[in-house]
């Protein structure tokens, strides 16, 4: 139960659509969604596939809780091959595609080939099609979504897309559903656009049964209620958003600034969670319009907001005068704090235009900060700009950038690189914030050393969600531990990561973590779910899922000793703050780490632990 047991196989170079059974031995061993879908992903292709060609497969995929009664049951993940880091990436997304997809009964899609045209699949329950999107092809993902219900005269349709950037291979497009919310990272949305599919449209009816309903319903609503009592789930995040964290993690001294040549932004404040409720000056109303939730969600942590009609950005624009997906914490941060610009209005259409487009925010925003300092450095001339001052602080230029690279322009293009490749082109490498390739979030690791351990070890390259220490280390959820300390953190990184991929397997958001611990979440998978789901059970698939996808990358040839930081995090202390005079001190955390995680001290699992995870 739970699971659709059924996996949508689509061949776009032939056109072929089939049903396949899911493999429910592998389901077993790795629950679905995140765990699933890689162990198909791994199963069928070489690691060495090159991102953007026809080999690679692209796989969307739901949890066995998606779509069902469970709070926050919105979840659907993108798998595929990274074409910004060549690691194995997983994209997760909520908003209401996911719930969808498996109300249609449908566990996973898998993608694969390329079409000769550009193509979009309408899914009807069991009815299945490739349509021409020829029509479709040079709009952005607000018009797709619109077409697509209007052609098919049916306005329920779920629609996940891409923008013209991955039609274009920007390498940090996304895929975005309900026209905000997004599989964001790692350039999923790039190798959907590789194969010509332009857009996913759902509709599914078939509705989803649990396996013993009555204790679904009990370990349900005991959830909620832990959800609705939590300071943060309950009040925090309904209020403020994740921008609840942009004053807090400013104030600790973690927040990067500047391409990370800060640790405080002196413009926090007006770029922050309490400033969207604010009054603007022209027409007297707040940025924020409202919260939002995804499918099935409490917490409701999503943003709507409308910029300000009068501002530079938008005012001969009326497009953008509608109220849209508003800033969130890693968002403000990347187009804000870590470009220096303070303009809450600027964020604010940046953030509309990514999502317009489908791009990730956070490597376009830091990547955009990278070429600030290129610019600064002089590296960066105005022909290469296009005419753009590019320097810190100003609006205008950021607005401007990011306006090239949803249109392409020739500075467009390169922005569109991200900041790795962007660095290496101009002689500065280490000007670029990256981990394999993908630019770090929102939390500096001199100020929040168990971040830094994250990021450096993170399996689709830097990432705050795949194991989030913040919440011990400035939030004390479960417990409270020295964010300025290194004793201890190789144990709580990989506690994190292993639960992390258990959650994110489960089809629930990750967001419910800061109240719920395993014990709140396994009683829920094991009633939905047939087998044994207990706390124990849900660990250990998360831990296979961590080594499985080590593995990978290791066979796609990404060594150990990419698990690093950039220098700037290593040799160049903080400036400010608590975190004053401090590096992050990667070197005392992770030969602990690779220990605790039963790898050989250069990194590459052993036999013995693959072999406990039957990955051998």
């Amino acid at each position: 139960m739970a699971w659709a047991r059924r996996i949508l196989r689509v061949d776009l170079t032939g056109g072929d659509i089939r049903e396949e059974p899911l493999n429910m031995d592998w389901a077993m061993d790795y629950l679905g969604q995140r765990g699933l879908a890689t162990k198909y992903f791994v199963e069928e292709v070489d690691p060495k596939v090159d991102p953007l060609s026809a080999d690679n497969k692209l796989i969307l995929a739901t949890g066995p809780l998606t779509g069902t009664g469970a709070s926050t049951s919105a979840r659907y993940s993108a798998i595929t091959k990274s074409p910004l880091t060549g690691c194995i990436a997983c994209s997760n997304s909520g908003g209401y595609f996911g719930a969808e997809l498996k109300n249609a009964g449908w566990d996973m899609i898998i993608f694969e080939g390329k079409a000769e045209k550009p193509v979009y699949l309408l899914v009807e329950d069991d009815r299945a099609e490739l349509k021409d999107a020829a029509h479709l092809w040079g709009k952005s993902v607000w018009e797709v979504d619109d077409a697509i219900r209007d052609e098919n005269q049916d306005p329920l349709l779920q629609i996940a897309t891409i923008g013209v950037p991955g039609e274009a291979g920007v390498l940090f497009s996304a895929i975005v559903n309900n026209k905000h919310r997004a599989a964001g990272r790692s350039g999923v949305g790039t190798v959907m656009g590789a194969k010509n599919l332009k857009a996913v449209a759902v509709r599914g009816t078939r509705g989803i049964s649990v396996h013993d309903p009555d204790a679904f319903e009990k370990a349900v609503d005991a959830g909620k209620k832990v959800l609705a009592e939590n300071a943060v789930t309950g009040q925090a995040l309904p209020t403020y958003g994740t921008q609840v964290l942009t004053n807090i993690i400013n104030e600790i001294g973690a927040l990067p600034t500047r391409n990370a040549r800060d640790v405080q932004f002196e413009g926090a404040n007006d770029i922050s969670g309490e400033a969207m409720h604010e009054p603007r000056r022209s027409d007297g109303q707040p940025n924020l319009v409202r919260n939002a939730g995804c499918f099935g969600c409490t917490i409701a942590c999503g943003r709507i907001s409308k910029i300000d009609p009068t501002h530079f950005s938008v005012k001969d624009k009326p497009q953008y005068h509608h109220a849209s997906g508003g800033l969130e914490y890693e968002n403000a941060w990347a187009l804000g704090a870590d470009t220096g610009v303070n303009d809450l209005e600027a964020l604010t259409y940046c953030n509309y235009r990514c999502n317009e487009h489908a791009l990730d925010p956070i490597t376009c925003g830091a990547t955009i900060a990278a070429a600030m300092e290129l610019y600064e450095s002089g590296a960066l001339t105005d022909e290469d700009t296009g005419g753009i001052k590019l320097n810190f602080g100003s609006a205008e230029a950021l607005v401007a950038a990011v306006d090239a690279i949803c249109e392409g322009t020739e500075f467009g293009r390169l922005l569109g690189l991200g900041s790795k490749r962007l660095c290496e082109k101009f002689g500065q490498p280490e000007l670029s914030m990256t981990v394999k390739g993908q630019e770090f979030p929102a939390y500096d690791p001199r100020g929040i050393q168990g971040m830094g351990l994250t990021y450096a070890t993170s399996n689709r390259g830097a990432c705050h969600l795949r194991s989030y220490t913040v919440a011990s280390e400035v939030l004390g959820i479960p417990e409270k531990t020295d964010p300025l300390i290194t004793d201890g953190k190789a144990a709580l990184v990989k506690a994190f990561q292993d639960a992390t991929a258990a959650v994110d397997s489960s089809g629930l958001c990750i967001f419910t973590t800061f109240a719920w611990t395993m014990e709140d979440i396994a009683p829920q998978v094991d009633a939905a779910c047939e087998g044994d789901w207990s706390v124990e059970k849900m660990l250990e698939v998360g831990e296979r899922i961590w080594n499985m996808e080590r593995a990978f990358n290791l066979a796609a040839g990404i060594t150990p000793d990419q698990d690093t930081l950039p220098k700037r995090l290593l040799k160049d202390a903080a400036k400010t703050g608590p975190a004053k005079g401090r590096v992050n001190d990667l070197d005392k955390m992770l030969p602990e780490y690779y220990a605790l995680r039963g790898w050989t001290p250069d990194g590459v699992p052993t036999q013995e632990t693959l072999s406990r995870f039957g990955l051998a």
